[in-house]
């Protein structure tokens, strides 16, 4: 379960995503999905979805939910991230050029990202988490990226 929990977790760092499959990315037995229908970007939205273990000593069912709902977030945010830190930026920068020379900036996306919208939440049999993450492209602009067409 850690293996496979891993290659899902590893296989997001590529880019930021979001389901297409109305269906969610948990199947009927709780087990999560082996395809996911990928679409990192759309006209006014970053995507990103996260996997979240849960702690399997912990005896109380929510706990177990709860712990995982939020390591599930913490993964999205740093999938997000890594996505926007390849967006180029007007001028043939990359975001992350740009981080490495503005603290502001990073601080201003770091605090944007924070404030995405989870926009799903679903729960394995196991008590993990799959989250998907919502950030506007506006909210990225009024942090000062002005991101290349």
């Amino acid at each position: 379960m850690k293996k496979t929990l891993a290659l899902a977790a590893l296989s997001l760092l590529v880019a930021g995503c979001s389901t297409t499959n109305q269906k969610g990315t948990v199947s009927d037995k709780g087990e999560i999905e082996r395809e996911w229908a990928e679409e990192g970007v759309t006209k006014n939205f970053v995507f990103a979805r996260g996997i979240g273990a849960a702690d399997q000593t912990l005896e109380n069912k929510t706990q177990r939910m709860a712990t995982s709902r939020n390591a599930s977030i913490v993964n999205a945010q740093y999938n997000m991230l890594s996505f926007i830190k390849g967006v180029n930026l007007e001028g043939g920068i990359t975001v992350e050029k740009a981080i490495e020379t503005d603290s502001v900036l990073a601080t201003k996306i770091d605090s944007v990202i924070k404030g995405a919208q989870v926009v799903r939440s679903e729960w394995t049999a196991d008590d993990g988490c799959v989250v998907v993450l919502r950030l506007s492209k506006k909210a990225l602009k009024d942090a000062g990226l002005k991101i290349a067409d």
